[in-house]
């Protein structure tokens, strides 16, 4: 995951901003006096800040951060005030989690809202904050998201050339059927039974088995995607323990080396987030075990606690996703990929009439659009492609599938080079293979049984060579070419053994 691909290493400087931010979050509460309960709170909130609020526009993201305090300040207030009385804390947390996983429905600014005012409530716990220390923590997380928002938007502005991350696609339904509301449903069990079983076997450190079931739900929206969300969160928990035995363990909270050592894990878990959600979790387990050492309560044991914490949380969402209202992963699959063809019709279009003269069209968004699309999709094709599935047939289409529109999306990246350059020309060739790429795009995506649909492609074929000096009709033959072979996996029975032609 840190040799895989950055362009323009956005991932890279969102990390180091990310580092920045923080730190200038902690030394504000530092130099204000405040505790380290609250200095910790303030890292945190400042962390929630660069990492969740992912709105398309910067006019967006500030409003949303703005609003951060709106959602998290009465959890807070709520929470520490609800701390000796563990029945009614526990009900307002469950109620957190609904609403919190329900606002995701408003899109990046609900999930960003609900996100941050769970992990309000989360904290109060992690550091058993009381109501006398309520408003220092407000104080801290004002200074946490004055900082967070001084990094983000003045001091080091990263514009984006590419629309945010795609969420889950809406599929159909109402009611319980929306997926949000599902979700929200789910969730709340999952957390409902993390939430006993953790207190069975801690009163003191229950809240990691709620917030890994939360967390397992962030970002999924399939029965397969969550469980192979839930076993990679084990794994890096696992890896993490290990290392804090190594690491944490010796320092015992030692301050300077212990504040780099959480820089480090705050940069790891901005960079490691998109390629592997197990090294994610890597990080935040070591961060989280160089936290308890500040705190002074770090020994073996609390780590080998975490861990069995983090089981259940990964049992109770496992058991949500398998028997309340689950969502098959093949069709959240079908809704990525759909959108993914798509996106190369759009791009494609768009190129043509760039190198037709027009130059409002803009085929690069497009372009930045599909390859969030693809990564979505391997996400989404991580539980068929898993090691430990059982069913070959559908791995075998499954990395086809991902193999084609890896392809799919290198030819529209060559085609979005060559529309750029004001030299690169226009005839009816490439209006030709334009035209024929649109038709295979069309062919899988009509519904089955439409007319048109189990065609691959019409009008005439792509010849056999093309000169290289024409690279424009070389992307669009490669793009075709890749869209023709996608019909044998995604058009046939998905149990039948895969013939894959040459």
């Amino acid at each position: 995951m840190f040799t895989a691909p950055d362009p323009g290493r956005l991932r890279l400087r969102n990390s180091l901003r990310a580092v920045i931010g923080v730190f200038l979050a902690v030394a504000a509460a530092e130099l204000s006096g405040l505790s380290l309960t609250a200095s910790i709170t303030g890292g945190l909130a400042a962390l929630l800040a660069l990492f969740t609020v992912l709105d398309p526009s910067v006019r967006a993201q500030r409003a949303t951060t703005a609003l951060l305090p709106v959602a998290g300040f009465p959890v807070l207030a709520l929470a520490t005030t609800l701390h000796g009385m563990p029945a009614v804390r526990d009900a307002a947390f469950l109620a957190v989690v609904l609403v919190g996983v329900y606002a995701r429905r408003w899109g990046p600014r609900g999930h960003a809202l609900g996100i941050f005012a769970f992990m309000m409530f989360f904290v109060t716990q992690f550091l058993h904050a009381l109501p006398a220390q309520l408003p220092e923590l407000y104080a801290a997380v004002g200074l946490a998201l004055l900082a967070a928002g001084a990094v983000r938007f003045l001091l080091w502005p990263i514009e984006r050339h590419t629309p945010p991350a795609p969420a889950p696609p809406a599929l159909p339904g109402r009611g319980l059927a929306r997926p949000t509301t599902r979700q929200a449903v789910q969730a709340t069990a999952a957390c409902a039974f993390a939430l006993l079983v953790g207190q069975a076997l801690s009163h003191e450190r229950w809240y990691w088995a709620v917030g890994t079931a939360w967390w397992i739900f962030v970002n999924t929206a399939s029965r397969g995607e969550t469980l192979v969300r839930g076993f990679r969160r084990v794994l890096g928990t696992v890896v993490g323990i290990a290392a804090g035995l190594l690491i944490a363990v010796p320092l015992d909270g030692a301050p300077a080396p212990t504040a780099a050592l959480v820089a480090v894990c705050v940069f790891g878990i901005f960079y490691t987030a998109a390629p592997s959600y197990s090294w994610m979790m890597f990080f935040v387990t070591v961060m989280a075990g160089l936290l308890y050492g500040l705190l002074g309560v770090l020994h073996p044991g609390l780590l080998l606690l975490r861990f069995q914490e983090t089981a259940v949380g990964a049992l109770g969402a496992a058991l949500a996703v398998v028997l309340i209202l689950p969502v098959t992963t093949h069709a959240v699959n079908e809704a990525f990929i759909q959108r993914a063809l798509h996106c190369v019709r759009a791009a494609t279009a768009a190129a043509l009439d760039r190198l037709a003269g027009d130059d409002a069209a803009d085929p690069a968004p497009h372009a930045a659009e599909l390859d969030l699309l693809l990564g979505r999709a391997r996400t989404a094709l991580a539980p068929l492609v898993h090691p430990l599935s059982p069913l070959r047939a559908r791995k075998a289409r499954a990395r086809q599938v991902l193999a084609l529109l890896g392809d799919c999306a290198r030819e529209v990246r060559g085609l979005v080079a060559v529309a750029a350059d004001p030299q690169a020309s226009h005839d009816a060739r490439l209006a030709a293979a334009c035209w024929r790429v649109e038709a295979a795009v069309e062919a899988l995506t009509a519904p089955h049984g439409a007319a048109g649909a189990e065609t691959p492609a019409g009008g005439p074929r792509p010849q056999a060579r093309t000169r290289a000096d024409e690279p424009a009709l070389v992307h669009l033959h490669g793009l075709e070419h890749a869209l023709v072979a996608l019909h044998a996996p995604l058009r046939t029975d998905p149990r039948s053994p895969l013939v894959i032609s040459a």
